[in-house]
This record gives C-alpha cells, sequence and structure tokens, in this order.
C-alpha cells in the first residue's frame, strides 16, 4: 500500500497524525495516458467560425474567500456526506475511501477491492443511502456499481460486506461515466459514458453512454421508460454530474469531444444525441443541451444544487461555474485558475459547498498541498 506523504488540515495541522492506515485489499495497475477528447484531457479548440457558447457569456464573479479543510489528497473523485460532521472521499488510483470530517481531519476509512484504474478509471463515484456506501469502480470485467453496509459512528465508521448492485458496464481507459446518487424518488441513478465506442450511446441494449435508474438493490423500477431496462436517457458521451433542483428537475453535465460540452435537462426516456450530434443542433428526435460550452473554458465534471444555481466543477476550464436555475442559458465563473482543475462540489448537511481539486490526476500541474478539499458558503 502507498503511503500518505502528509494530510494536513486547514483547523489543524495536528490531525495528520490520526490518520490510519487502510486496510489493503486489491492492488490497482499502472495508470496510462488519455487520448483527446477524453475527461478533461488537451482537446482542440473549436474553429474560429463556431458559435460562441450559448447564453449570455461566462462573466468572471466573485465568492468569499473558500475554506482549506484538506491537502494532499491522490486523484480524488468525489464527495458523499454522511452526516453533518462527516463525508467520504474518493481516490481514483489508489481505491481509497476518505473519512473526512467537518473540521478536516481525515482518515483512510478501506480500500476497495477489485479495482483496476488506468486513464479515467479506478474508484469514482460515491453515494449514501439506506445505510450503505455505494461505490462506482473499475474493473478488469467493466465498470460495477457495489454497495456495502455503513456502520459505526464518525472518526471510527466501518464497512461491512460488498454487494453487487449492477455490473457489466462498460469500461475503457477513457469515458467511464461514474457519478451516482440518490434522486428525490429514492432511486438510484448512475451515470455511464461510452466507453470509447460512440455507437453504442445510441444501443438502447447496451449500458454504455447512458444515464441508468435502478432501485438500491440494483432491481429495476417498473416506471423506469424501457421495460425492463435500467436505461433512464441515452445518446450520452461522458457524463460525470447529475443532480437536482428543488421542483424535481434532474440536470446533468456532459464532456463534449472536440467542439461543444453540455448541460442538459433530463427527462425519462430522452435522447441526447451523442454521436450524432454534440451540442445545440436542433435535430428532430434529439434533446439539446440548455447550456454549451467550449471544451477549453469548461471539461464539466460533478455538479451539485444549491441557493437557486447549479454549480459545476470544470477540469479543464479551471473554474467553478454558477448557472442560475431560472435562467440556465447563462453562466458566471469564479476562481478562474486560482485553485487548478476541479473535479467535484457538494452541498453540505450545513448548506456550505465543498469542492474537490484535481490536480493530481495526471493531466495537471500539482502545486504544494495539492489536491484539496475547499469549503465556502455562496
Amino acid at each position: 500500500m502507498r503511503r500518505r506523504s502528509s494530510i494536513r488540515t486547514a483547523a489543524a495541522a495536528a490531525a495528520a497524525a490520526a490518520v490510519a492506515a487502510a486496510l489493503l485489499l486489491a492492488g490497482c495497475g499502472p495508470s496510462e495516458p488519455a487520448p483527446n477528447g477524453t475527461d478533461g484531457g488537451q482537446r482542440p479548440e473549436p474553429a474560429a467560425s463556431d458559435p460562441a457558447s450559448t447564453g449570455q457569456r461566462a462573466e468572471p464573479g466573485t465568492l468569499d474567500e473558500p475554506a482549506v479543510l484538506a491537502t494532499d489528497l491522490e486523484a480524488p473523485w468525489s464527495i458523499a456526506f454522511v452526516d453533518e460532521r462527516t463525508a467520504l472521499v474518493s481516490e481514483r488510483d489508489s481505491g481509497t475511501i476518505l473519512e473526512v470530517s467537518a473540521s478536516g481531519a481525515v482518515r483512510q476509512l478501506a480500500q476497495i477491492a477489485g479495482l483496476s484504474h488506468g486513464g479515467e478509471g479506478g474508484l469514482l463515484g460515491l453515494a449514501i443511502g439506506d445505510g450503505h456506501l455505494y461505490s462506482y469502480g473499475t474493473t478488469a470485467d467493466g465498470n460495477r456499481v457495489m454497495r456495502v453496509a455503513l456502520a459505526g459512528e464518525p472518526g471510527s465508521l466501518e464497512l461491512g460486506q460488498p454487494q453487487e448492485v449492477i455490473t457489466g458496464i462498460p469500461a475503457s481507459g477513457n469515458h467511464n461515466g461514474g457519478r451516482i446518487a440518490f434522486g428525490p424518488d429514492g432511486m438510484l441513478y448512475v451515470t455511464t459514458g461510452d466507453a470509447g465506442v460512440p455507437g453504442a450511446a445510441q444501443d438502447p441494449g447496451s449500458l454504455a453512454g447512458k444515464i441508468l435508474r435502478l432501485e438500491p438493490d440494483g432491481a429495476i423500477p417498473a416506471d423506469n421508460p424501457f421495460p425492463g431496462s435500467p436505461v433512464y436517457s441515452l445518446g450520452h458521451r461522458n457524463p460525470q454530474g447529475i443532480a437536482w433542483a428543488p421542483d424535481g428537475t434532474m440536470w446533468a453535465s456532459e464532456f463534449g469531444q472536440d467542439t461543444w460540452d453540455e448541460l442538459n435537462r433530463i427527462e425519462a426516456g430522452a435522447n441526447y444525441g451523442w454521436p450524432t450530434v454534440e451540442g445545440i443542433a436542433g435535430e428532430a428526435g434529439f434533446t439539446d443541451p440548455v447550456q454549451q460550452w467550449r471544451p477549453a473554458e469548461a471539461s464539466p465534471s460533478g455538479i451539485a444544487i444549491a441557493d437557486g444555481s447549479i454549480w459545476i466543477a470544470n477540469l479543464r476550464g479551471a473554474v467553478l461555474r454558477e448557472v442560475p436555475l431560472p435562467e440556465p442559458s447563462s453562466s458566471t465563473e469564479h476562481w478562474q485558475a486560482r485553485f487548478g482543475r476541479m473535479r467535484d462540489v457538494a452541498v453540505a448537511p450545513d448548506g456550505s459547498l465543498w469542492v474537490l481539486t484535481n490536480a493530481t490526476d495526471g493531466r495537471g500541474q500539482p502545486a504544494e498541498g495539492d489536491d484539496r478539499i475547499l469549503s465556502f458558503t455562496s
């Protein structure tokens, strides 16, 4: 097992001494470079003749200076809150789950068994529901969602035996999707990428390039739009953010290829066009995004909804983007390049937002202390 060099907190540097060694359950494979047009990698700019991003141009914004809750994380990917005192954070390449307190103390909870990281694969999304921790991870046989019982008190949490929720999701060195979350209907939603096979996104019989909807135990809900299928929406390239507005509307962020990244309003059974169309096309049979951005400005990953806005963590764009729900075709950029690449944003129980930076994922330029958990109040 790797040795974590240091874990520092804004509240107390002494908390680093409390980091416990994780139980090593499985090894991880070597990393590999990712091609263009993937998870925030270097992608060609659209031609100069292409139209600008839709809606009002994103303007620089101001937010209060964020608190730095934790530092020295390694390729962190997802945040899931246990309660008002504690969150769990996944580290993609090591398969490690970290327990992080609201004061910033960090301990290694466990390593997830059977994962094989490489490129964009590894331990990705986390979600917590019905007393279980759910995780999305890449294995030699494809991507899968597993759950384990979550027991104990903050500071001494324990995980039970793993159970399969869904397996056989196509995996690749890129385009693995990976975000999981419980919707207001109590169902588990799962984003999947096209795994480098664009046509799979249009195949209703494939789990690739989709948003899936499942019962917490993996059963298929009777009211899914395609009877007997976990598919909720299709035609996605690589969606990595999902969240719900107070009125129940579902939103998702999506990596495009060379032209447009997207913010989509998700509806049951809708087809979002990939690979036939990318961005706003106005083509019959496909649902257009409500906002699109050039890849250099965005590469949108995790999203959260709070205080009337959609908050989007951007990798290549290195900004936290705010999209007002009443006018979702406009946006404001915060922290331009101040903290580097950003992977996830989540709403804490106290109403603050936590943000994961992502300079250590193989595509950033890590500074001392990267990667970090930032916290701010909108």
